[in-house]
């Protein structure tokens, strides 16, 4: 197996104290969380193909690490995250927790690169502000927001006009809003394997980590060397 090329005394200091007590090689714990969020795998499927390999890797272990560590990778990769266009198109898609619908607020630029992500239990005015004001914290503030027919959206958007000098422009254009609708299947292609979540923080977490893989996939994370890097190789500079 091909090594990661990351020692131990380069990890950032949150990581290296996720892995103080880790007894299996970084090099393969690092592979299976990536494989996770990156391909349409379930956590007994990486158990197995580890296995495959001679590596015996309990699949809860790999669940809890992806849980310690995913927080930690999205902390740094937003530091590192390409700047979006101001054109945004915006919608919701459904993820199941415990046989419940919970909802997956997303959206992208007109050039489809992702804007941001929340994962909220009620699909409302609150949940949808609450993405707004988190995307325009980390993107700045758009010239203009597409979305469906949703009231709670509209009504979001209001709101945040009604307290701005210069208006956020709202179009609803059904067409408009296919590009972040198709962006939607990627991600669920990605979850569709885990068969639902057990518990809403743990899908939260999956989710951003699936998120995350996705923009490194599009090209999203800035280059620190002329040499472009993979997006596995991406993936783990997160870790330095």
């Amino acid at each position: 197996m091909k090594k990661t090329q990351t020692p131990r005394k380069t990890l950032a200091a949150g990581i290296a104290r996720v892995l103080k007590r880790l007894h299996y090689p970084l090099d393969v714990m690092l592979l299976c969380v990536r494989w996770y969020v990156a391909y349409a795998l379930s956590l007994r499927n990486l158990e197995e193909m580890m296995a495959e390999r001679g590596i015996e890797v309990d699949h809860s272990t790999v669940h809890r690490r992806v849980i310690k560590l995913v927080p930690l990778f999205e902390k740094t990769f937003r530091k590192h995250k390409q700047p979006v266009g101001k054109s945004w198109r915006m919608d919701e898609t459904y993820i199941k927790v415990k046989g419940q619908w919970k909802y997956l607020y997303r959206a992208v630029d007109k050039a489809g690169q992702s804007i941001d992500f929340l994962f909220r239990a009620k699909r409302d005015k609150v949940a949808a502000r609450r993405f707004f004001e988190k995307s325009i914290a980390h993107n700045g503030v758009p010239e203009s927001v597409t979305i469906d027919k949703s009231g709670s959206n509209l009504a979001a958007l209001h709101a945040l006009n009604a307290e701005r000098e210069t208006p956020i422009t709202i179009r609803q254009v059904k067409y408009l809003n296919n590009l972040v609708e198709q962006d939607h299947r990627a991600i669920k292609r990605i979850t569709r394997p885990m068969l639902g979540f057990k518990d809403f923080h743990c899908a939260r977490v999956i989710l951003s980590g699936v998120e995350l893989m996705h923009m490194i996939k599009k090209g999203q994370m800035k280059g620190s060397g002329e040499i472009p890097l993979s997006a596995a190789q991406q993936f783990y500079s997160l870790v330095s």
